[in-house]
């Protein structure tokens, strides 16, 4: 199973902010079909890719000034961190390849 870190206010700046290897946010929510769709695809990126990226997951609902800091209007959306910078941002489920392709243009 996927090394996948859940992401609060209070743990954002210790997971994220001070993370020395990017990181892959997932704003979801439960009510959310899509969301659903896409957890499989990202547990299977967080294995894949185990080392180099960590991946964490932003309830919108539990964690709604998350959700605002970063503009997310739709879930699911993916947000890739990397030296506490946003690189990447993404709406919407995807295939894995995608999200892989979209991923590695930032990190090598």
């Amino acid at each position: 199973m996927a090394n996948i870190v859940t992401l609060t206010k209070d743990n954002f700046d210790k997971e994220v902010a001070e993370s020395s290897r990017p990181v892959l946010i997932d704003f979801w929510a439960t009510w959310c079909g899509p969301c659903r769709m896409f957890a499989p695809v990202l547990d299977q990126v967080a294995d894949e890719l185990d080392g180099a990226v960590k991946v964490g997951k932003v309830d919108v609902d539990a964690q709604p000034a998350l959700a605002q800091a970063f503009s997310v209007m739709s879930v699911p959306t993916v947000v890739l961190m990397k030296n506490n910078v946003k690189v990447m941002q993404s709406v919407g489920a995807q295939p894995k390849a995608a999200l892989l392709k979209k991923i590695r243009e930032h990190v090598q």
